[in-house]
């Protein structure tokens, strides 16, 4: 096999904007992923799933550059991802929530989600330390897009509230406003429904479909709520110990007797 992120071939036909193949992850003895294959269309809700240990976060942490694979390819909108640096990846169109929130506390709502426009700021080298005019210019810009992200998900009211004590659902939303306001083609979510009542569940099974929809993104999610993954996704990856046992619609997933097994143990007919 040719070297990771050298030689990756053509890449899959259609209107592919990520594009994985045979990625492979190795921690020492243990395989996190197993020659991992699947494409995501422009414009498509993807949904990743499988038990837990099934190494969704690894992929995830893959794409993200913070994991480099034993072995593989990825391609992100044409580009072999694998050769770019770790730094690059926002700014080429690529924004994560984690599965554990990720934000600062004693920053106000407003600030966490400025921090997420950083990979579209225009400060260069010398103008951001000598705050030059350019400088203010550009915060204000970054201020004026988050302000406007928060507005989209109804935040805008709590913009100076610090995030410390916020409830747990409102922090989900104001994670997924500091990833859009970077201007992603690929959204990745991971398990955003964690703690969410129902209700919160249903809001945000019809707030991903919105933001697809307004924002032009593409989502890939991570997800253990069954209910919001089957109701939104247009197609479903399984996993399970590393490696892909299922692919298609939700209906055909759902069907799958390899998928009933992984979820609910061997035997079952």
């Amino acid at each position: 096999m040719p070297p990771v992120g050298e030689g990756a071939g053509a890449p899959a036909t259609g209107d592919v904007l990520l594009d994985v193949r045979e990625v492979s992850v190795r921690f020492g003895g243990l395989v996190a992923l197993d020659q991992l294959t699947f494409t995501v269309e422009r414009g498509q809700i993807c949904a990743l799933i499988g038990p837990n240990g099934a190494g969704k976060t690894t992929f995830f942490n893959v794409v993200s550059r913070l994991y480099p694979p034993t072995e593989g390819h990825l391609r992100f909108d044409g580009t072999d991802l694998l050769l770019e640096p770790p730094y690059r990846i926002a700014s080429l169109g690529i924004s994560r929530t984690f599965q554990n929130l990720a934000l600062v506390p004693g920053l106000s709502v407003l600030e966490n989600v400025m921090v997420g426009a950083h990979s579209r700021s225009r400060g260069g080298f010398l103008t951001t330390p000598l705050r030059l005019p350019p400088v203010g210019r550009e915060e204000r810009r970054v201020r004026a897009a988050a302000m406007a992200m928060l507005e989209s998900l109804h935040l805008d009211h709590l913009a100076d509230h610090p995030c410390a004590a916020l409830p747990y659902g409102t922090l989900k939303r104001i994670e997924i406003a500091r990833a859009l306001v970077a201007e992603p083609k690929l959204l990745m979510l991971d398990e955003p429904a964690t703690g969410l009542t129902h209700a919160e569940v249903d809001e945000l099974a019809d707030l991903i479909r919105r933001l697809r929809r307004e924002h032009d993104v593409t989502v890939l999610l991570v997800e253990h709520h069954m209910g919001m993954v089957m109701e939104i996704s247009e197609k479903v990856v399984v996993l399970d110990f590393g490696r892909k046992i299922a692919e298609g619609s939700p209906e055909e997933v759902q069907r799958d007797q390899r998928v009933i097994e992984a979820y609910l143990g061997g035997g079952v007919r």
